[in-house]
């Protein structure tokens, strides 16, 4: 694996084996963060997520008045956090870059539109083109004054902070970044919150809040909140391994004719697991192993050998669980025996690409036979694939999907814009670097450079 500028060079290897300890959840990381900083007390978060994305809400926490101090190496970092209470940030001297990290802007617009202050919020060219239009929407329902580029669809975002008013809202559309956006209002507001949403998503907002004192109730698909009598109180907790950054390796043991791979404390989290349950009614084996709780959140190692895989189809109430993994069931659906079908995914089409099209265009290069459909696609498997020149479209999971991809395929595969792994996962070039056994002793030290970086 080679590395010029910008550009990865990968080449198929005769083994994958070894141990991933994946980078802190980023999910878990910007909630974490968000709601310590405006917790009562300090707090210290360990493993937190070195991917830029998560850094995005740090620098906008800091530029509201949060006191956050960073310690720790640098591939799994310690955030020690001073809370300022419910009340205690503070109006930003300038407008705040959420950078590519839909997440930060989702999630800070619903607590800034809490705060009694002005907030502007902008990000890169990708986050300034996502949809705005649905958290804009329901916030205006509780009393939000917000708006956005085009027509209130897109950012940069103006806040005139209030005082909310709680109320009853449906989610149409499953996501957890505007349900958490949601939530953080309702801290805030007057009265009860309560919010339905069709298809459960990721819960770990949920999780928090509760660990931290507030009084919330969920079923899964209602939940209630109480705005806050109480600031909340900080909580100190190791966050669990990423499982959207591990599912790279699990997919790659899967698929690979000679590989073992075990993935270390590696969240486990029953909104996040669609890849597991995916890659094992593929018929992938995968074993489980050491389930622990560590501050109301699962984990466990999971241990993947090399399998022979199945199609299947992926949709309805699987896809908010396995969303940011379908590029990479895509590139397992290559491998798999007849025809691997995702429906009911329209979501990716405003991802940092729209995923349907780009991984349809990328994959289809190296020789895989896709068809894509307008709210998914259909993934042929058992077709000859080659090494060939392809791009990221700055989108840090399709980045890494082609990675594998690439180790599996014949000959060398050039990955464009592969620096934007950086997004989530800083360390994942060197990470399949120390899982590949030397063949010659450039190799070695090639992978030993790389595990400085």
């Amino acid at each position: 694996m080679a590395e010029q500028g910008k550009i990865r060079i990968i080449k198929p290897c005769h083994r994958l084996e070894g141990e991933v300890t994946p980078p802190g959840d980023k999910s878990i990381s910007h909630r974490a963060v968000i709601l310590n900083s405006i917790a009562s007390g300090e707090a210290e978060i360990v493993n937190f997520s070195p991917g830029g994305d998560c850094w995005s809400t740090v620098r906008c926490l800091r530029a509201l008045g949060a006191r956050i101090r960073r310690v720790g190496a640098s591939d799994f970092p310690t955030l020690l956090v001073s809370g300022v209470g419910g009340r205690g940030l503070t109006e930003a001297s300038n407008v705040l870059d959420a950078g590519n990290s839909a997440t930060t802007m989702r999630l800070l617009g619903g607590l800034l539109s809490s705060q009694p202050f002005l907030s502007i919020i902008t990000g890169d060219a990708s986050l300034r083109s996502r949809p705005m239009g649905r958290l804009i929407e329901p916030l205006r329902l509780m009393g939000a004054e917000i708006w956005g580029r085009g027509k209130d669809s897109f950012a940069p975002l103006v806040i005139k902070g209030r005082k909310l008013y709680g109320t009853e809202i449906s989610l149409s559309i499953p996501s957890a970044q505007i349900k958490s956006a949601i939530l953080l209002a309702a801290l805030f507001a007057r009265w009860r919150t309560a919010l339905q949403q069709l298809v459960p998503s990721r819960d770990h907002t949920e999780r928090l809040l509760k660990q931290m004192g507030a009084e919330l109730k969920s079923d899964g698909k209602l939940i209630s909140l109480n705005p806050l009598t109480s600031p909340l109180k900080a909580i100190s907790f190791t966050i669990p391994g990423d499982i959207s950054s591990a599912a790279y390796f699990l997919v790659a043991a899967a698929v690979h004719p000679d590989a073992r791979i075990v993935v270390r404390g590696c969240g486990v989290n029953p909104t996040r697991t669609g890849i597991i349950d995916a890659l094992v009614a593929m018929g992938a084996k995968l074993k489980i192993k050491n389930e622990r709780l560590n501050a109301n959140e699962p984990l466990a190692d999971i241990v993947v050998e090399s399998s022979k895989l199945r199609g299947i189809e992926i949709g309805g109430a699987m896809i908010p669980r396995v969303i940011d993994e379908i590029p990479l069931l895509a590139v397992a659906g290559c491998f798999a025996s007849g025809k691997t079908v995702i429906k009911g995914a329209a979501e990716l089409r405003v991802k940092e690409s729209d995923r349907i099209a780009t991984v349809s265009r990328e994959l289809t290069k190296m020789g895989a036979k896709i068809e894509e459909l307008p709210d998914g696609m259909i993934i042929y498997g058992g077709k000859s694939l080659s090494g060939a020149e392809v791009d990221s479209h700055l989108d840090h999971r399709l980045a890494m999907s082609l990675a594998i991809l690439g180790l599996m395929a014949e000959g060398e595969t050039v990955i464009n814009h592969a620096q934007v792994v950086n997004v989530s996962y800083p360390s994942f070039w060197s990470v399949v670097a120390s899982l590949i056994p030397s063949q010659s002793s450039e190799r070695s030290e090639e992978a030993a450079r790389e595990l400085k970086e």
